[in-house]
């Protein structure tokens, strides 16, 4: 699937639900591809609509680019064209460039451009930064807006204008107010993706703004479940869609909310819980507190 068109990648991943795969890791803080592999082929079987590999999940900001390259390469054979892969980019528009053209060499479908690292860009810094990596490669672009780096709806259809494989804008600031404006004047122009931790607590309110799909960290352990939430959002079941959130997203949103770094660490905690431990992302300091989540 390497070299989708960016208009039909955007179709691809609007369809049905997204999923990040953790990337593996073994006690030397070596990059674990075979342990990687085994887990996108078991997320397979439940028929995600597209993989981010080496993503925020994935832990994009503890690789070297040699290591992304070897994530993106293993997701992009082992899916072996059967969804989408979105590998991961960032940093600084030097280095962002050289992460979005290894993706692409990698053989990845898109590009996921994370907000640049430490720095607090007025908007016509971010929309040159923005500019530059989607020029830097023939591949779909999806910015994530968040944290530093948010797009209001005048500078997305600014970007959208001059970049034509500017395709998707993944959400994770949850400003209702901002994507009803953006909805509002950009239409389906962009596909739209929610990735606000634990997504699925959104997932109703945004799919009436024209968010059809979200990236959700519970498929990395209980895909079965995430399936079944995402199918219950978008044929509007309410009170299914409730109950689901009253039984386990509320509360495992109560243990992620304890302390800083849970919202991955949680993930890990969670594959544990099922029986498939994965050694991850143990590289400090973002995730040194998961052995204590249980």
């Amino acid at each position: 699937m390497s070299g989708i068109p960016p208009e039909e990648f955007a179709k691809k991943i609007g369809a049905g639900l997204l999923s990040f795969p953790v990337t593996h890791f073994t006690d030397d803080f070596e990059f674990d591809e075979r342990g990687y592999r085994e887990h996108i082929d078991w997320l397979l079987e439940y028929e995600p609509a597209g993989l981010f590999a080496a993503g925020g999940t994935g832990k994009f900001f503890s690789l070297t680019l040699e290591e992304f390259s070897a994530v993106v390469s293993a997701a992009v054979e082992q899916t072996n064209h059967r969804v989408p892969v979105v590998a991961g980019c960032g940093y600084g528009t030097a280095m962002a460039k050289q992460f979005a053209q290894a993706g692409e060499a990698a053989g990845a479908d898109a590009i996921l451009l994370l907000p640049p690292h430490l720095l607090n860009a007025d908007s016509a810094g971010l929309i040159a930064h923005v500019e530059a990596v989607c020029a830097s490669t023939r591949l779909g672009v999806t910015f994530y807006s968040r944290d530093n780096a948010i797009l209001n709806e005048l500078w997305l259809e600014r970007l959208c204008e001059r970049c034509p494989n500017l395709v998707g804008s993944k959400d994770g600031y949850g400003d209702i107010e901002l994507m009803t404006r953006i909805y509002a004047r950009m239409g389906e122009r962009p596909a739209y993706i929610g990735g606000l931790p634990t997504a699925e607590t959104f997932a109703l309110p945004y799919l009436e703004m024209g968010v059809t799909t979200y990236s959700s960290a519970i498929f990395n352990f209980l895909p079965q479940f995430a399936q079944g939430f995402y199918k219950a959002v978008r044929r509007r079941d309410y009170a299914g869609v409730l109950k689901q959130l009253r039984e386990f997203v509320l509360p495992h949103i109560d243990i992620r909310n304890r302390h800083k770094g849970y919202a991955v660490s949680i993930v890990k905690a969670g594959m544990r819980a099922v029986g498939r431990p994965a050694l991850f992302a143990r590289r400090s300091p973002i995730s040194m507190r998961t052995r204590w989540i249980f």
